[in-house]
């Protein structure tokens, strides 16, 4: 069954009219008309896939009506046109479970709920690992062209006549060539920061390029 269908159900299977409830009779009425409204012509997307809920009207009537129904609980709704509808809708998933609150679907708010959850998570995993991957290849890339540039000065001839704190720097990279320039600068005679290795490096390749 689709998660749609679940909503459905659910709403099917609520009182028409809850004498019991603390709600006034106005919003108990706004909310019923909501519901009758999702159950005709309403659909949301299986949230696992991407954040959608639509309602359908025939008249613009109708959809104004109702979209000022819901604008009146905080709900920020959107309305377009769907071929010969008009269609009223949500992309946003905190507003999406706002409205499945607003008309008693309390089971399918407590799925989407833990669904969101569970995407943003992974989403935000999927950002960090993105981030330290790309972060890791700038990292490589840098100290094989150090390296290259290190090799060339010692091809060349150059390479002993770099001061001494290049030249000890130098050798710290041709035998650490994966440690960060933090870790290059704590290993140093006399450690510095990593700003300090950037600009010693920096040097040492435009020695290295010179013609």
């Amino acid at each position: 069954m689709s998660f749609s269908s679940e909503v459905r159900e659910e709403l099917l299977e609520l009182k028409m009219w809850d004498s019991n409830s603390n709600l006034q009779q106005d919003e108990q009425l706004a909310r019923l008309l909501l519901r009758e409204a999702f159950i005709k012509k309403g659909f949301i997307n299986d949230p696992n896939k991407e954040y959608h809920l639509e309602i359908l009207f025939k008249s613009k009537k109708k959809e104004e009506q109702v979209k000022e129904i819901i604008s009146n609980f905080g709900i920020d709704i959107k309305e377009t046109k769907k071929g010969s509808n008009y269609m009223l809708y949500l992309k946003d998933g905190e507003e999406i479970s706002s409205f499945l609150a607003l008309i008693g679907a309390t089971k399918a708010v407590l799925k989407f709920e833990e669904i969101r959850v569970i995407k943003d998570t992974r989403n935000n995993v999927n950002r960090l690992v993105n981030c330290e991957t790309a972060n890791l290849n700038k990292t490589i890339n840098a100290a094989v062209k150090q390296i290259e540039d290190i090799k060339k000065l010692k091809k060349n001839k150059k390479f002993e006549t770099l001061p001494d704190n290049l030249k000890e720097l130098a050798n710290l990279r041709l035998q650490n060539p994966d440690l960060t320039y933090e870790e290059l600068g704590k290993k140093l005679s006399k450690p510095i920061g990593k700003s300090g290795v950037s600009h010693r490096l920096e040097k040492i390749s435009k020695i290295a390029n010179e013609k």
